[in-house]
């Protein structure tokens, strides 16, 4: 446990854990990461690293996501900008594009994604199988597709299916209109 007059150490340790998850993480991972073992002392710790993110960088951020948990990331605006440095995604864009038909269309049938994506698609699945990001479940000889809870908390989407796809349909339409 970490010693009240040692706030600086917790407050080191919450940065280590934002900075070097690569994903949300909720209070009670920051609790521990922190040391306090106190909810109280971790939320004001965590206050006041938003506020210094805040004043000392312009393209990075600490936010509090629907779901209560806390992110370190690159502000939206400024992700263009730095896609062709960043390190190799997780999923190839092929992939992705079959995980956002998936999220889209879900539930959605294996024979429905190889006429749509072309025989390649099984690849895919089972990478998006092994990353958890989709599951299935089998009806006869079909294969029904839909994404996890493990891929709404690694993009961020918060909500009911039904609200995930309102929001995917409403970027196609800004990015169409351009």
């Amino acid at each position: 446990m970490v010693k009240s007059g040692s706030m600086d150490e917790a407050t080191a340790r919450i940065e280590s854990a934002l900075y070097s998850a690569g994903r949300p993480l909720r209070v009670d991972e920051l609790i521990r990461a922190s040391g306090t073992e106190s909810r109280t002392k971790t939320l004001d710790l965590i206050n006041g690293i938003m506020k210094k993110t805040k004043s000392a960088f312009k393209a990075l951020e600490v936010v509090i996501l629907p779901d209560g948990s806390y992110v370190f990331q690159l502000k939206p605006e400024y992700s263009a900008t730095v896609k062709k440095y960043a390190a190799k995604p997780i999923l190839p864009n092929a992939t992705l594009k079959t995980l956002s038909y998936i999220a889209y269309m879900q539930p959605i049938s294996s024979k429905h994604l190889v006429e749509t994506r072309g025989s390649g698609v099984y690849a895919h699945l089972k990478e998006l199988r092994q990353l958890d990001f989709i599951t299935h479940q089998n009806v006869g000889r079909l294969k029904i597709y839909s994404t996890t809870d493990k891929f709404q908390k690694y993009f961020g989407i918060q909500g009911d299916v039904e609200d995930l796809k309102q929001r995917l349909f409403s970027k196609v339409r800004k990015t169409a209109r351009g």
